[in-house]
Parts: structure tokens; C-alpha cells; sequence
């Protein structure tokens, strides 16, 4: 099915007639945008959390750049940096001026999945989030909210 490209909030996406392929699509696209909404939120907290944890360990940061430039560039931050270049992915897809593919945000989708991975006995980047869900509720909301967006289906 040829789906025409319209715009909504600036960036390009496919629409189509009111077919059941083009509703799943729209609402992927749907699904995607708040997946990137909730993911920004969470993504925020979890850097203001380590950024907590880690003046705890090597005591305060002076200021904002010399967050960023720990953010970075310090091993503390290490395991955030896959979801910052996610929610880059994210933006990417819906800034750019070709039309988006349903495989892209289905990828996009399925990636968010293995992000979102959380153990106790896990990779470290795993554990550091498990030890974030456990420290702060707000965080233990989010990554709660994140699953039920991933669980929703058309």
C-alpha cells in the first residue's frame, strides 16, 4: 500500500487511507513519540540520579559544563549513553525528510525493549539500572510506564 508523507509537529510522516495497515502505522508512529516522551522524562531522572550517586562517591560537581563534560566523557555515565544515542535515533527518524518506514519504527521499537533491560545479576549497564529502580520511585514509575507503552499493541 502507497502511503502519501504529511507533517505533524514539524516532522514527516506517512499517512494513508483508513486502512487497518495504515491505523497499525499510525499508530506505531503514535507509540514511538511517547515512547521517546517517556524515555526524555526517564533519561532526565537517571542523569540527575547518578549525578546524585556520583558527588556521594567523589563529591560535588562545580557546575552544569562540568556535568555534561562527566557526562560524556566519565565511566559513571557510561551505561546512559546507549539510551542517549537511542533517543537520538528517535528524533533522527522524525526530523528527517524521507518519509519513515514502518520497519524503521518497528526496529526502533524493538531496540527500546533491549534498553530497557534491568537485572540484579546482569550487565553492568543492567545492574546500574536495577540499582536506579531501587533507589528512586520516580525512576521505578517510568521504567514501569515505559513497559506498559512497549506492551500496547493496535
Amino acid at each position: 500500500m502507497e502511503h502519501q508523507c504529511g507533517k505533524m509537529s514539524g516532522s514527516l510522516y506517512r499517512i494513508g487511507s483508513m486502512s487497518s495497515s495504515s491505523l497499525s502505522f499510525d499508530f506505531e508512529i503514535q507509540r514511538l513519540r511517547a515512547i521517546r516522551h517517556t524515555l526524555l522524562r526517564l533519561h532526565k531522572a537517571l542523569l540527575e540520579s547518578e549525578r546524585e550517586s556520583y558527588e556521594q562517591h567523589y563529591g560535588p560537581i562545580q557546575n552544569n559544563g562540568e556535568f555534561f563534560r562527566l557526562v560524556i566523557g566519565h565511566e559513571w555515565f557510561d551505561w546512559l549513553r546507549p539510551m542517549s544515542q537511542f533517543i537520538v535515533q528517535i528524533d533522527e527518524l522524525f526530523a528527517s525528510k524521507d518519509p519513515i518506514q514502518l520497519a524503521q519504527v518497528t526496529e526502533l521499537l524493538a531496540q527500546s525493549h533491549t534498553l530497557l533491560r534491568v537485572a540484579e545479576d546482569g550487565t553492568p549497564a543492567e545492574q546500574r539500572y536495577y540499582q536506579a529502580i531501587q533507589r528512586d520511585a520516580d525512576i521505578a514509575f517510568m521504567h514501569a510506564e515505559m513497559l506498559n507503552l512497549l506492551k500496547s499493541e493496535v
